[in-house]
C-alpha cells in the first residue's frame, strides 16, 4: 500500500472521529437539554414560598385562629459585600451592635448555612418593613420575607388550640426531609394534633445567580416554579361562646370544665385553669419563660392531663355495677348514722340526713354509707371465688365506662388516670391478706381511683346516654378533612340500659327536690331545664377538698353533659355545680337569668388556696 493511500485513510478516520465527536456534542447540547439543565442547576438559587396555614374554626362558623401578615428581614451571609452597618442599623431601629453580633454569628456557622438564608430579625413592625424595603439595595445579601402568623379573634381556648413555634433540629430529625430551619409547626393543641393538615405545602422560585453568587432572573422565566398549597382548614366541635364563658367562670380558680355533647362525644367546651391567654400565643417565643414560670403551670391542660380522686360522682358507677351483678335494687334501703361503721371502731364519716334510705335518696343525699354496704356486697358475691376475683371483675365494669385507660381522644396528651386491680393490694397486703373493708374508699370515688376530668364528662355523657357513649373528640369531618370512623362507633358499658332509668331519677332529685328535702345539688336548679346532676367532694392531700360536679340536661334528649373540677373548692356544690349549671343555661338559653350566682362565680378567687410547690 502506498504512502498515498495510507494517509488519505488516515485522514478519513480522522475525520470520521471528529464528525463523531461533533454529533455527541450536538446530542448532548441541543437535543439532552438535561446537561444543561443540570449545569443551570449548578447557578440556581430556590426561593421557599411558605403556604398559608389552615384557619380553625368553631362548631358554628366562627375563627377561632386565623392568619395575618408578618416581616422578617433575612440575610444570605454568602452574598453581603461592605455595607454602612449604622444606616442599616437606623433603618431596622436596632443598635449596630445587634448586627455585627449576629453577622458574626452567622459566619461561624458559615459551613452549615452554605447559601441558605436566615432570618435575623423576626416579625418587624410593618413600617420598618417598608422603611427597609425602600433602600434594600444599598444592602447586598439583606432581604426581607412576608409571611402568615396565626391570629386569634376570640379569646378562647389557648391551652386547647395550642401554638406553632419554628422547628428545632430535634423536631427536624423526627420528621426528616419535611422540615428544614426556619420553619413552623404545632406545638401542642389543635395544632400539633392537625399538623399534617394544617400546614400546607411548601412552594418555591427558583433564580439564576451569577459567578458572584447574585440573583440575576428567575430560571425558565419561572415556568418550575412552584406554588405554595394551602393548609387545610379545621372545623372543630368547640363552641366558642361556651368555651369563652367557661374561661371567664374558672378565672382565679384552679380546675377545669370539660363539656360535650352526649349524642355525638363532640366536646363542646374544653377549659383549663390557669390557660395560656391567646395573646401570648401569637408570640410563643416572647412569652415562654413567662409561663413556664408561672407556678399554676397554665401550660399544663388539666382537663386531660391532670388525675384526680373522682370523689361522690363515682357513686354512680358502683350503683350501676352493684344493679348490674344483682346484689342492689332500686327499692333496697341501708342505714346512715353519720357514716358507715366496720371493724374495730372504724368509720367512714357521712354528713347528716334522713335513714334509711334508698338508692334514689342515696344519690339525691349523696349518702357514703349507703354506697359503703353496695361496694361490700359487690365484692363478697359468693359467685366469685375469692375477693380477687370479685374486685377484677369490678374493674372490667369501671373499665366499660372508660375509666382507668385513655379514652382514645383526638386530643393530644391524654392521661389515662387509674383503677386498682387485685395485684394492686396484693402487692400492697399480700394476697388472702386484705377484704372489702380494707378498700372500703372506693365506694364513694377515693382510694386509688384516679380519673381525669374528660373522664368524668364522658361518665355523664354516658350516664346520659343510659349505657353508651362515643369516643370525645374534637375535630369534625369537613371539606377535606377525615375524623377516624371510631368516633362514630357506640361504645357499650357492661351494663344494661334498664339499670339506668332509676339512677337518673335520683340524680334529677339531687338537682330538683330543694335543699329543704335533701337535695345536695339545688344550686344547679334551672326552670324548665331539667337538670340531673351528682355533687362530689373529693378528698385533697394539698389542701382544702376539691368540688366536683356532673350534670347532663335535659333528662330525656340530653343536649349537653359537663363535668367541673375545681381545686380547693370544698363541696360540690359551693363551686364545681354553680359554674357546671350555669354552662349549662348559657348553652341551652343562649342568656344567664341568674346574674347574681353568674358574679359570684366570676368573682371568686380561690388562687390563695392552691399549694404550688
Amino acid at each position: 500500500m502506498s504512502g498515498d493511500t495510507r494517509h488519505i485513510r488516515l485522514l478519513i478516520g480522522l475525520g470520521i472521529v471528529v464528525l463523531l465527536l461533533l454529533g455527541k456534542i450536538f446530542s448532548i447540547q441541543i437535543l439532552e437539554g438535561r446537561y444543561k439543565e443540570d449545569a443551570d442547576r449548578n447557578s440556581t438559587i430556590y426561593e421557599t414560598i411558605y403556604p398559608t396555614r389552615g384557619v380553625i374554626y368553631d362548631r358554628n362558623g366562627q375563627i377561632l385562629v386565623g392568619n395575618k401578615v408578618a416581616y422578617d428581614i433575612l440575610v444570605s451571609p454568602r452574598e453581603v459585600q461592605p455595607f454602612d452597618t449604622v444606616a442599616l442599623a437606623t433603618v431596622l431601629g436596632v443598635e449596630p451592635s445587634f448586627i455585627r453580633a449576629r453577622l458574626q454569628e452567622y459566619q461561624r456557622r458559615r459551613s452549615s448555612i452554605g447559601f441558605q438564608s436566615v432570618t435575623m430579625m423576626r416579625t418587624v413592625p410593618a413600617e420598618t418593613y417598608m422603611r427597609f424595603d425602600e433602600v434594600k439595595y444599598r444592602f447586598p445579601g439583606f432581604k426581607g420575607q412576608v409571611r402568615g402568623i396565626r391570629d386569634y379573634p376570640v379569646n378562647a381556648g389557648g391551652n386547647l388550640l395550642g401554638y406553632v413555634s419554628e422547628v428545632n433540629q430535634d423536631y427536624i430529625n423526627r420528621y426528616p426531609g419535611e422540615y428544614r430551619s426556619g420553619d413552623y409547626a404545632g406545638m401542642t393543641g389543635i395544632e400539633a394534633a392537625r399538623e399534617a393538615d394544617l400546614r400546607g405545602e411548601k412552594g418555591y422560585h427558583i433564580y439564576l445567580r451569577n459567578s458572584r453568587n447574585q440573583i440575576e432572573q428567575p430560571y425558565k422565566g419561572g415556568a418550575e416554579d412552584k406554588e405554595a398549597v394551602p393548609g387545610r382548614d379545621i372545623v372543630t366541635t368547640i363552641d366558642a361562646t361556651l368555651q369563652q364563658y367557661g374561661q371567664e367562670l374558672m378565672q382565679n380558680k384552679v380546675g377545669s370544665i370539660v363539656a360535650i355533647e352526649p349524642s355525638t362525644g363532640e366536646i363542646l367546651a374544653l377549659v383549663s385553669s390557669p390557660g395560656i391567654d391567646v395573646e401570648q400565643l401569637t408570640d410563643i417565643g416572647k412569652h415562654y419563660n413567662e409561663i413556664v414560670q408561672n407556678p399554676y403551670k397554665p401550660m399544663y391542660n388539666r382537663a386531660v392531663q391532670a388525675s384526680y380522686p373522682p370523689g361522690s360522682v363515682f357513686k354512680l358507677v358502683n350503683g350501676l355495677i352493684g344493679l348490674q351483678e344483682g346484689v342492689l335494687k332500686p327499692s333496697y334501703t341501708y342505714p346512715c348514722s353519720q357514716g358507715y361503721h366496720f371493724g374495730a371502731g372504724h368509720k367512714l364519716g357521712c354528713h347528716s340526713h334522713k335513714s334509711p334510705i334508698n338508692m334514689e335518696e342515696s344519690i339525691m343525699m349523696s349518702c357514703n354509707a349507703y354506697y359503703c354496704y353496695v361496694l361490700k356486697n359487690i365484692l363478697d358475691n359468693r359467685k366469685y371465688d375469692n375477693i380477687g376475683d370479685a374486685l377484677d371483675a369490678w374493674h372490667e365494669y369501671v373499665e366499660s365506662f372508660g375509666f382507668g385507660r385513655k379514652l382514645g381522644s383526638d386530643f393530644p396528651a391524654e392521661l389515662s388516670g387509674s383503677i386498682p386491680t387485685s395485684r394492686t393490694y396484693n402487692r400492697a397486703y399480700g394476697r388472702g391478706r386484705w377484704n372489702s373493708t380494707t378498700v372500703i374508699s372506693l365506694s364513694i370515688g377515693q382510694g386509688e381511683i384516679l380519673a381525669t376530668p374528660m373522664h368524668l364528662a364522658n361518665l355523664c355523657a354516658t350516664i346520659a346516654n343510659r349505657g353508651h357513649y362515643y369516643i370525645p373528640h374534637i375535630v369534625k369531618a369537613s371539606e377535606g378533612v377525615e375524623i377516624d370512623p371510631r368516633f362514630t362507633e357506640r361504645q357499650y358499658t357492661k351494663v344494661d340500659t334498664v339499670h339506668f332509668k332509676q339512677l337518673i331519677r335520683g340524680m334529677w332529685r339531687a338537682v330538683n327536690s330543694g335543699a329543704g328535702m335533701g337535695g345536695t345539688a339545688w344550686v344547679a336548679h334551672i326552670d324548665s331545664l331539667d337538670v340531673c346532676g351528682k355533687t362530689g367532694t373529693a378528698q385533697n392531700p394539698r389542701g382544702a377538698d376539691n368540688s366536683v360536679f356532673i350534670c347532663f340536661a335535659p333528662m330525656d334528649n340530653p343536649k349537653i353533659a359537663i363535668a367541673a373540677y375545681v381545686e380547693n373548692g370544698g363541696f360540690g356544690a359551693t363551686y364545681a355545680a354553680p359554674m357546671a349549671s350555669l354552662m349549662v343555661e348559657k348553652y341551652l338559653k343562649g342568656t344567664v337569668k341568674r346574674t347574681a350566682l353568674e358574679e359570684r362565680m366570676k368573682n371568686a378567687d380561690l388562687m390563695s388556696r392552691v399549694k404550688t410547690n
